[in-house]
């Protein structure tokens, strides 16, 4: 039997813990993802421990005792979490201790859980022993480690808890280890019952999934075992839809492709002769690792930005009489459908609005007009775009990438990043682009025209906005002027204003 070491010499947050157990006189077991961890030496502030007590009475006092936050998991099956904070630390509450009760013994409690590699356990009874503990393990979950294998630990696992189907795809994509092949068949055998699982689950593993490196992969993986149109049934329409010539694979397939170029373009990875013409500008401007949300960086929402931006392709496609095919207004389209999905996964307001103006808008540099766009055109793409500016650039050129396929095309790739490059370049040098200084306000407007309250006064002060980011005017008095004219204008033409 395995001994480990488990590091509580010293005051550490982990020894007062396990002190309190021992005082309370509660039989306790270390289990799961630590002592996983710890095996791996990968560092790690989450604990499992099982409890041979009333474990969400047995937290409540541990967050007592110790000055921590107490939080009700699961009431039915007795989970709770304590949240503790390190030290001094004023960033919040680092380290996690999830408490459940031992249904019968430690045995039929392993023999319960996902995985082989989580189903280890040390006795905490022993820990003031100062020596390794004896690892608990019957079903050899050190051995899978050692071979970098994900093994179920029964054919029941996935029944009893559907969202491990998934589960095991985000475990060998961040520890990069392998599904042993009996558990991927189980696994596809029973992809299905992964409907079951609620939205907020399934968003915890997607995006656990996409914080790695190399998710397009796993993505791919997702869809190999039948699990990606199960959980977006709609990416099942994309699959065969062939697009125009100019596009080397059919919808499903470019999207996938789409999701590995951005991958490698914010990663910087890949053909040189590709990352060599991005612009500098680009990345100075790029904030990858940003948290959008709790566990949930920018990359990661453009991500899945690339993985949806065609989602409304099959829906709105249509065949000219030249037999080319066409489909107008899948963007827009594809942000409605978009926003559907990532609310049914529990995604949060900030991260569906940004998603969906990335998919709406990744169209948009490409729409610019032939040669150089104008000031006006730099001017409403920042306005419109706002947060997701820079994303969108990025999904672009990702977008690109997949259309060519395997061969890019050299030229139009420079192409493209000039376009990019020159776009940056008008908004560094002209900040008035961005956000031009005030002119006059809605004060000015009413008191000089004589008009009332109402947005009306919004639409002028969003035309003068836009004329003074286009160069058209830069002083009060152009300003002034340019709301005379828009006025008459709007007289003549016999609109509303």
């Amino acid at each position: 039997m395995t001994g480990i070491s488990l590091g509580l010499e010293g005051p550490s947050l982990l020894r007062r813990v396990v002190g309190f157990l021992v005082q309370e006189d509660v039989s306790a077991y270390l289990v799961g993802g630590y002592l996983r961890d710890t095996l791996l030496g990968r560092p790690t502030r989450d604990a499992d421990i099982a409890v041979l007590a009333d474990a969400p009475q047995v937290a409540r006092k541990l967050a007592d005792a110790l000055h921590g936050k107490y939080v009700l998991l699961d009431e039915a099956n007795g989970i709770a979490r304590v949240l503790l904070p390190e030290g001094d630390a004023e960033e919040g509450f680092q380290w996690h201790f999830d408490l459940s009760t031992i249904a019968g013994d430690i045995s039929a409690d392993l023999a319960r859980r996902d995985f082989t590699v989580d189903a280890m356990a040390v006795d905490l009874a022993r820990a003031d022993s100062g020596e390794p503990l004896p690892l608990i393990d019957p079903f050899h979950g050190a051995e899978d480690l050692k071979g970098r294998l994900i093994r179920a630990v029964s054919d029941a696992v996935f029944e009893a808890d559907p969202v491990r189907l998934v589960r095991a795809v985000r475990l060998a994509a961040e520890y990069g280890f392998t599904i042993e092949a009996g558990s991927e068949a189980l696994l596809r055998g029973q992809c299905r019952l992964v409907r079951q699982v609620a939205g907020e689950r399934l968003k915890e593993e997607l995006c656990r999934i996409l914080a790695v490196s190399d998710s397009a992969r796993f993505l791919t993986y997702l869809d190999r075992l039948g699990l990606l149109t199960e959980i977006v049934p709609e990416l099942a329409a994309a699959k065969g839809v062939e697009q125009p010539r100019e596009h080397y694979w059919d919808v499903f397939r470019h999207s996938m492709e789409t999701v590995a170029a951005l991958e490698g373009l914010l990663g910087r990875s890949g053909r040189g002769d590709i990352l060599g013409q991005v612009p500098p500008r680009l990345y100075a401007g790029s904030r990858p690792e940003e948290e959008i949300s709790h566990g949930l960086t920018r990359a990661a929402v453009a991500k899945l930005a690339a993985l949806l931006h065609d989602i409304a392709k099959p829906q709105t496609k249509t065949m000219e009489p030249d037999g080319r095919a066409r489909f107008f207004g899948h963007t827009k389209e594809g942000a409605v459908v978009g926003g559907e999905i990532l609310r049914r996964l529990r995604f949060g307001t900030r991260e569906i609005r940004m998603v969906q103006k990335m998919i709406e808008a990744h169209l948009r540099l490409w729409q610019m007009g032939d040669g150089l766009p104008t000031r006006r055109a730099i001017y409403r793409y920042f306005r419109d775009t706002g947060e997701v500016s820079i994303d969108i650039m990025f999904l672009s050129l990702a977008d690109f990438l997949a259309t060519q396929g395997p061969v890019t095309d050299l030229e139009q790739w420079q192409q493209h990043c000039r376009l990019v490059d020159y776009i940056l370049t008008q908004r560094e040098e002209e900040a008035t682009i961005v956000s031009p200084p005030k002119l006059i306000d809605g004060h000015d407007v009413m008191r000089v025209f004589g008009l009332k309250p109402g947005s009306r006064i919004g639409q002028i002060l969003d035309a003068v906005r836009e004329a003074q980011g286009a160069g058209e005017i830069d002083t009060r008095e152009a300003a002034l002027d340019f709301v005379r004219s828009y006025l008459t204008q709007g007289q003549t033409d016999g609109k509303v204003v």
